[in-house]
């Protein structure tokens, strides 16, 4: 694999690795592309299952301006590895870094000088030690022992961050969206807020995502989850005050990158190539090819900004997805009234295309709109990120 591609994957691959007062819109005004990163703070959050978690914090981020009626918002969910950083650059001098720069900014389809456009950092956020992430989980600290949380942490669902956002829009005195929009475990929230709260929400805008969690997705996640509990380090999730189980978080790592991916992408970037182009793996055990290196590279790299337990919730919530938080998929998904435009992949080894189209037919059993369309690449599931900018069009006339 020639240098340069390499540098490219990796690159683009961070974008799985990444995050009020009230405001008045002005005429005048345009982003620059500059985003403050603020925090959102509640007193005392009880999930769906009944459990209190005290001092609840998450990050949160927004480009544009709130109209005088707060009706211009645009909410973004994030996906399991992400973050609230979906666009924009945190300094003047910076480049831009969010993971749908591509559509989110001045004249793009989300555009910032018609819509506020606002995404938080989730519970269990899975980079607990990035500076730029505000998160509550199994690695915050416990008021009531002043020791890290660790497996007492509360279960937590998606409609729990759900919740959460709820409670920070309304803070700022939004009562509906425009718009809801979200990617993989983002589009689960997507679906989820308008499944229980048809009436706030105008549009709903799933991306490689479904409205359950089939077989196929509880056991892709249980693998992810297996290296951390067998790591020694993990220790029952008790390891906030010794060494962290990093050799199983990486591997869990290495496993997402390469689910989100798909094989025209391995085949056509890395051939069979070595990693070092001086030691053949035929002759010698301990070399790598170079798929199995850029992978590794990648995990060591998401490790240091990442905590396992967070990992394991984050598995865990979304297992137990499914549309409306009840018994049975069709009420959650015939809950939905708002039109629909669902992205996805042909190629994505994570949703199943047909679950994708299952949702789409149960949403629109009852009459509601649903547009499906298709998003190109190779990359399979991470084409919802890498290549949103080809929706840019349906993107704009839809939210028009």
């Amino acid at each position: 694999m020639r240098r340069t591609q390499l540098s490219s994957f990796i690159q683009q691959s961070s974008f799985m690795i990444a995050g009020l007062g009230l405001l008045i819109s002005s005429p005048l005004w345009a982003w620059d592309g500059v985003v403050e990163k603020q925090t959102f703070e509640i007193d005392s959050f009880t999930t769906q299952n009944g459990e209190t978690i005290p001092n609840v914090t998450v990050g949160w981020e927004a480009y544009g301006e709130l109209n005088e009626a707060r009706d211009n918002a645009i909410l973004i969910t994030h996906f399991f590895s992400g973050t609230s950083h979906a666009a924009g650059r945190y300094n003047a001098d910076g480049k831009p870094s969010g993971y749908w720069d591509a559509i989110i900014g001045p004249g793009k389809a989300l555009d910032t000088d018609e819509y506020y456009i606002i995404s938080s950092d989730t519970l269990v956020n899975l980079n607990a030690n990035d500076p730029n992430v505000t998160t509550t989980g199994p690695a915050s600290i416990n008021p009531d022992t002043d020791e890290p949380w660790g497996m007492d942490f509360p279960v937590v669902t998606i409609r729990d961050f759900v919740e959460v956002q709820r409670e920070l829009l309304e803070s700022q005195g939004i009562e509906s969206l425009h718009a809801v929009m979200g990617a993989s475990m983002g589009a689960l929230q997507a679906i989820e807020w308008a499944s229980a709260y048809p009436d706030r929400v105008e549009r709903l805008i799933p991306v490689i995502g479904g409205g359950v969690a089939d077989p196929w997705l509880l056991a892709t996640l249980s693998s992810w989850a297996a290296p951390i509990r067998v790591d020694a380090n993990w220790n029952e999730g008790n390891y906030y005050d010794g060494e962290p189980p990093t050799d199983g978080l990486k591997e869990a790592l290495k496993l997402v990158t390469l689910n989100a991916n798909h094989w025209q992408w391995a085949n056509e970037t890395f051939n069979r190539d070595w990693a070092d182009e001086e030691r053949d793996p035929a002759q010698d055990i301990s070399a790598r090819y170079a798929i199995e290196q850029t992978l590794d590279d990648i995990a060591v790299a998401r490790a240091e900004l990442s905590d396992a337990n967070h990992l394991l919730y984050l598995v865990r919530a979304n297992q137990t997805f499914m549309a409306g938080h009840g018994d049975s998929l069709e009420e959650g998904l015939a809950a939905i009234e708002a039109p629909t435009l669902m992205l996805y992949s042909e190629n994505d080894l994570v949703f199943a295309p047909q679950g994708v189209r299952r949702t789409a037919e149960l949403i629109e059993a009852d009459g509601t709109e649903v547009t499906l369309e298709t998003l190109e690449g190779n990359r399979g599931h991470l084409d919802g990120v890498l290549s949103i900018d080809q929706a840019s069009d349906t993107l704009r006339a839809f939210l028009q």
